[in-house]
């Protein structure tokens, strides 16, 4: 019973944090004349996926990294086949054409380069540092787009508004904060009876459980009419999840792997991803909703049955 509970309540906090994240994020996007789904992409993304590097870090030091690679990778499948499923059954996306082919092509990257590094058996404390060092530079090469397209207006907001802007963002993060630890014990709460192994249950009940402030920013965003802001953390996340959530683990700890988990959770990452990748003009329609949804409830039923 507590362990429903802690479900309820994190829904909760999920619902009202996504809420004053999003209006956070938009007004800090015009406050700093940069589009939103850059914003999304880096500082959202980064905000988002705290949840994440928490797990990461804790079981790491904890000895236990195996739980961080499967909570980053199944974060990863959830992200796209789930919440992206989820948001497109809402509206459909619009969003900027280059710049979301491009983050589309680096989160599709991100698996296969982590594919290789695996072939060994082990995410070695240097494929960490690999890791870390390629996000670094997509990271700048992301600051330096926001400098290029920074609108030369004025600054839309006044100062009076500065203050409302960071408290809602920093109000909205600590709630999804708050959702994702409140799902993440509840959920293990309830699989507290079941002998699991650790990748498995990372995959499945803790990237759930530390995805939900991607989930509530993402429907939330669909809801208010800022589809890009959506779009662009969950993207981002999984750039994020996957080199430096997963390399902060591998340096703080090297990484057994299990090839067929591990292989199972990339397959499924790179098949939802081209089963969203966005039209010609940047559209990801509706109906895509249906086959990203599927795709997961398979993945679900597949890694639980290995």
């Amino acid at each position: 019973m507590n362990a429903l509970w802690l479900l309820l309540a994190g829904a909760l906090c999920a619902a009202a944090g996504g809420e004053l994240f999003v209006r956070g994020t938009v007004g800090l996007a015009r406050w700093a004349r940069v589009a939103p789904g850059i914003v999304a992409a880096t500082v959202v993304a980064f905000a988002t996926s705290s949840p994440e590097l928490s797990v990461s870090v804790n079981s790491a030091l904890a000895g236990n990294p195996e739980v961080a690679l499967g909570d980053a990778l199944g974060s990863n499948v959830v992200n796209v086949a789930l919440i992206l499923g989820l948001a497109v059954a809402v509206a459909a996306i619009q969003s900027p054409r280059q710049r979301v082919r491009r983050e589309f092509s680096v989160a599709l990257l991100v698996p296969l380069a982590t594919a290789g590094l695996c072939q060994d058996g082990t995410l070695s404390q240097l494929d960490g540092l690999v890791m870390l060092a390629v996000f670094v530079g997509w990271l700048v090469a992301t600051a330096r787009e926001a400098r290029r397209t920074r609108s030369a207006a004025g600054r839309v907001l006044g100062a009076q508004h500065r203050w409302a802007i960071v408290l809602s963002c920093l109000a909205g993060l600590a709630l999804l904060v708050a959702a994702g630890r409140l799902i993440v014990v509840g959920a293990l709460g309830l699989a507290a009876d079941f002998s699991v192994d650790a990748f498995i249950v990372g995959a499945t009940l803790v990237a759930v459980g530390t995805s939900i402030p991607e989930l509530a920013t993402a429907v939330v965003a669909q809801l208010r009419g800022h589809e890009e802001v959506g779009l662009g953390a969950v993207l981002g996340s999984n750039i994020f999840n996957g080199l430096f959530i997963v390399g902060t683990a591998a340096t703080l700890h090297p990484i057994a792997v299990a090839w067929r988990d591990v292989a199972l959770a990339l397959g499924f990452g790179v098949v939802a991803l081209l089963a969203a990748y966005p039209e010609h003009s940047g559209l990801i329609a509706r109906w895509r909703a249906a086959p990203l949804l599927g795709l997961y409830a398979l993945y679900v039923v597949a890694i639980w049955r290995m």
